[in-house]
C-alpha cells in the first residue's frame, strides 16, 4: 500500500467499484432466499380467503406468473430506481415505511452507538492501561457479559429494575400519547426527537428523550462489550510500540503516554469495527423494538413477516443491505482520511 496522499482518489473509486459487485450478491440472496420458501406470496398472505381465480389476478398483477428471471431483473431494476417495493396487503411503498418509521429505528440507533462509545472507550482505555489488574479483569468480565446476555433479556431486566424503582419514567413507546396527539406538528423530518426541538415544545422534547433511554441503554449495552475488548487489545498493542518507549525515555508522564501517543493510534481500528457494527446494530434493533414497541422499521419487518407478507419483507430486507453496504462505504473513506496507510 502506497502512503502517499494522491493515493486517496484511487482508493476511494476501487472501493466504490468493489460495492457493485457487493451489493448485486446481496439483492441476488435477498431474491433466491423469498423465492425458495413453500408456496408464493399471494397464497401465503391471502390464500385462505380468496378463489383460486382471485388469486391467479393477484400473482398477475404482482407479476409472480412471469419466469422467474424476468422477476429476477425487473427487482434489481426497480432497486436501482431506489423502488423498493410495495406490500402486498396494504400496497403501501416501501420507501414510506421507511420514511415515516426510519426516523425512530435512527435515533435509537444513533443513542445506541453514543451510549456504546461513552462506555465502550474509556472502559476499554482503562483496562488496556492496566493491563492484569483486578479493575482490567472485571472489565474484560463487562465486555462478555455485554456482548452475550441475551438483547431482550436485558431490556425485560431494565424495564423491571426502573419499574420498581420509578414506576413513572416510561419504559415502552417511543414517546407519551399526549406528546403523539399531536403528532402533525412533528413530521418536518420524520425524527420526533428532532422535530419537537425544532417545534419549541420542550416538554415533549424531554417526553420523547425519557422514551429514548431505555431502548437506546439496552442496545448501546450491547454494543459497548464489542468495542471495550476493541480499545483494550488496541492499547496494550500500541503501549509496546517504539515510539511509546521513545516518548517515556523523554520523561514523559505515563498518563500523557496513554492519552497523546498510544489512545490517538487505539482508535484508528475501532472507527473501522464501530462502522462495520451497523449491521449487528439494525439486527439488534428490530429485537429492542420488538421489546420496547417502538414503532421502528424494524417492528414492521417483524409484522410483516408475521403477516407473510413476503414481498414487503424481501423491500425492508433490501433496504437494510442497501443501508450497511453504503455505511461501509462511508467508514472506509473515513478510516483511509485518517490513517494515510490505509490506501492502495
Amino acid at each position: 500500500m502506497a502512503s502517499s496522499s494522491g493515493s486517496l482518489p484511487r482508493y476511494i473509486a476501487l472501493r466504490v467499484l468493489l460495492i457493485i459487485p457487493l451489493v448485486w450478491v446481496l439483492l441476488t440472496v435477498v431474491f433466491l432466499l423469498l423465492r425458495v420458501a413453500p408456496g408464493d406470496p399471494v397464497s401465503a398472505t391471502v390464500g385462505d380467503r380468496l378463489s383460486e381465480d382471485a388469486l391467479d389476478e393477484r400473482r398477475a398483477a404482482a407479476g409472480l406468473d412471469r419466469p422467474l428471471v424476468v422477476q429476477y431483473l425487473d427487482y434489481l431494476g426497480n432497486v436501482a430506481r431506489f423502488d423498493f417495493g410495495n406490500t402486498f396487503r396494504t400496497d403501501t411503498p416501501i420507501l414510506s415505511i421507511v420514511r415515516d418509521q426510519g426516523g425512530a429505528t435512527l435515533t435509537l440507533t444513533v443513542g445506541a452507538f453514543l451510549i456504546a462509545l461513552l462506555i465502550g472507550i474509556p472502559l476499554g482505555r482503562l483496562a488496556g492501561r492496566f493491563r492484569d489488574t483486578p479493575g482490567d479483569v472485571a472489565i474484560r468480565v463487562y465486555g462478555v457479559v455485554s456482548y452475550a446476555a441475551p438483547l431482550f433479556w436485558v431490556g425485560i431486566l431494565l424495564v423491571v429494575l426502573v419499574n420498581a424503582v420509578a414506576p413513572s419514567f416510561p419504559t415502552n413507546d417511543i414517546a407519551s400519547p399526549f406528546t403523539k396527539l399531536d403528532s402533525e406538528a412533528y413530521t418536518k423530518t420524520h425524527i420526533l426527537v428532532v422535530d419537537t426541538l425544532l417545534a419549541g415544545d420542550t416538554s415533549a422534547f424531554l417526553d420523547v428523550l425519557q422514551h429514548h433511554l431505555l431502548p437506546c441503554l439496552t442496545l448501546g449495552f450491547l454494543l459497548s462489550g464489542v468495542i471495550v475488548r476493541l480499545v483494550r487489545i488496541n492499547v496494550i498493542q500500541a503501549l509496546q510500540g517504539d515510539y511509546v518507549e521513545a516518548a517515556r525515555a523523554r520523561g514523559i508522564g505515563e498518563g500523557r503516554v496513554v492519552r497523546k501517543h498510544a489512545f490517538r493510534n487505539a482508535l484508528v481500528p475501532v472507527i473501522t469495527v464501530v462502522g462495520l457494527q451497523v449491521a449487528l446494530t439494525l439486527s439488534g434493533a428490530v429485537l429492542t423494538e420488538k421489546t420496547f414497541n417502538w414503532p421502528g422499521v424494524g417492528s414492521a419487518l417483524v409484522r410483516y413477516i408475521g403477516e407473510r407478507d413476503y414481498i414487503a419483507v424481501q423491500g425492508l430486507v433490501t433496504f437494510f443491505a442497501v443501508v450497511v453496504v453504503f455505511t461501509s462505504l462511508i467508514v472506509d473513506v473515513i478510516n483511509a482520511l485518517v490513517d494515510p496507510r490505509v490506501r492502495y
